[in-house]
């Protein structure tokens, strides 16, 4: 049987539910904070050098797919962590293969920038 605790009573309950995951993530996760700082940085710079709409978009998603992963490898770990407290050779790999997945979305997120960042400034 179910525990009704778990389930959403409406819409406006499913967004609070959601909303305290990012709030928990936020309150617990170094590397979330710093990648949401470093969001808004680039966001200032492109704002500071006019990116167009389209590489906005492109700054924001990719940077968005950072914290995303982050966000989910934070729920990984804390349901391996829930799992077990020992360790075990498959929860190191579940830890280290969502771990990866944010690496990479981080070396997405940082060739985007670049690439956008530096045409601004060789146009001018």
């Amino acid at each position: 049987m179910e525990d009704e605790r778990l389930k959403n009573k409406n819409f406006i309950d499913a967004v609070k539910k959601a909303l305290n995951g990012i709030w928990y993530g936020i309150k617990t996760q170094r590397n979330l904070k710093i990648q949401i700082v470093v969001t808004i940085l680039v966001v200032i710079v492109g704002i500071l050098l006019k990116l167009t709409t389209l590489e906005f978009i492109f700054i924001v998603f990719a940077f968005m797919i950072v914290i995303i992963t982050e966000i989910i490898n934070t729920a990984i770990e804390t349901v391996v962590n829930l799992y077990t407290d020992k360790y075990h050779e498959l929860a190191k790999i579940a830890k280290d293969v969502a771990a990866g997945a944010v690496m990479l979305a981080a070396i997405n997120s940082i060739i985007v920038a670049i690439l956008l960042l530096i045409s601004k400034f060789t146009a001018k």
